[in-house]
């Protein structure tokens, strides 16, 4: 009675977490820093766009979100990347969606084709990687092919080491930059060759940029920003956004996709008979999110103050960097269960193993296994005390 499918499914990370400390009793207050859940205060004006419209709530929201937050959307990605006013229309090449999770799932459902003869379709994902593009794959019968992305190729897959075989059959292509959990930054070269390989190899590239607004201190290429550069073509391309880290707002289930309009149009169709919308309150708040670009330059400020706490915290210890995007440290601890461990029953903090944000290729290996992910996401105060109880940890 139930879909196979699901079998093929990794244990997702936060059960296993749970299960890894069962029986450990805190050393110290907990504090939870496994998670990538900003703490910071949501800005005020989604408050008040929210009542001033709260007279919406009877309506049921439009699938394709309302003029106005297209319209904002539009002018964002104008401003944050610098395109020409033409290249983004809002209504061919938008769409807003219920937090970028879903749209992230579903997208392979639009993309990947069934029934078709031959070798299953294979997507091809980060390692590690946000799990929702492993069940992406896995739910939609696409063999998953993780690409390695560890200290030795800048924390990214090395586009040149893919195989062709993979590439040929390759239907969907997810990336993140900023990387989750490393917090990478993919260069204007790189993205040239990945979407140069999508449009070679006739597959979808899906590039993650949730994390675009937090940066140390280079803003992120963005692939449309490449697309710009190459005339507009955005043929094989879609980026997806949220107001989750950008705005603090992870509660508020908003984002968008943009890109290539064939896609974005069958994406629309099927979002019709499956997709939650997003209430139209909460699309006036999101509209004036994306319209002020101070809240999202004081909430970067915030985790860059962060990043300089953990630098004075670890150091060149541990395999510490400043993370060019992104609010996550990336720190090599040589077993990662047990230092996880440690930290809990030594000093309350949780923080999550790599190992269970990434897959074990054919040979064993898991590229994760070696480090920890702590998420910043705290005030400043409780980050430093998180950040020297785990020092403390690993020192003794």
């Amino acid at each position: 009675m139930f879909n196979a499918r699901l079998d093929q499914l990794p244990a997702y990370p936060f059960p296993r977490l749970a299960t890894l400390l069962d029986g450990i009793e805190p050393g110290q207050t907990p504090l939870v820093m496994s998670i990538g859940e900003p703490q910071h205060e949501p800005p005020a004006m989604i408050t008040e766009a929210m009542v001033k419209h709260a007279a919406l709530w009877h309506k049921y929201p439009p699938g394709a979100g309302t003029p106005e937050l297209r319209e904002a959307i539009k002018n964002w990605l104008d401003r944050r990347y610098n395109l020409p006013t033409t290249m983004i229309d809002r209504d061919d090449h938008i769409l807003p969606v219920a937090g970028t999770r879903e749209a992230l799932y579903l997208i392979a459902t639009t993309v990947i084709p069934q029934d078709q003869p031959g070798p299953k379709p294979k997507v091809l994902l980060p390692n590690p990687f946000y799990q929702v593009y492993c069940g992406a794959a896995a739910l939609n019968d696409a063999e998953m092919v993780p690409l390695a992305a560890g200290p030795e190729n800048g924390f990214l897959p090395d586009l040149d080491q893919i195989d062709a075989n993979d590439l040929d059959t390759c239907a969907l292509f997810f990336l993140c930059s900023p990387a989750n959990p490393q917090g990478a930054v993919a260069s204007r070269d790189y993205l040239e060759k990945v979407i140069g390989l999508a449009r070679k190899h006739h597959f979808v590239l899906a590039m993650d940029e949730c994390y675009a607004d937090i940066y140390d201190t280079v803003a992120p290429t963005g692939a449309l920003e490449v697309s710009a550069a190459q005339g507009g073509n955005m043929d094989n391309i879609l980026v997806f956004h949220s107001l989750s880290k950008r705005s603090s707002a992870p509660g508020l289930r908003s984002g968008f996709v943009a890109g290539d309009p064939k896609i974005i149009k069958r994406f629309t169709a099927l979002r019709s008979y499956c997709s939650a919308t997003i209430p139209m309150p909460i699309m006036a708040a999101s509209t004036a999110l994306w319209n002020d670009d101070a809240h999202a330059t004081a909430n970067r400020d915030l985790y860059r103050a962060k990043i300089d706490v953990a630098e004075n915290v670890f150091g060149n210890r541990f395999g510490f960097y400043r993370p060019p995007g992104g609010f996550f440290l990336w720190l090599d601890v040589g077993n990662d269960e047990a230092a996880t461990q440690k930290i809990w029953k030594e000093t309350g903090v949780k923080v999550i193993p790599g190992s269970y944000l990434s897959l074990t290729d054919a040979t064993g290996h898991n590229p994760g296994k070696q480090f920890i992910r702590i998420a910043l996401v705290h005030d400043l105060e409780t980050t430093r005390d998180g950040l020297t109880r785990i020092a403390q940890a690993l020192d003794s």
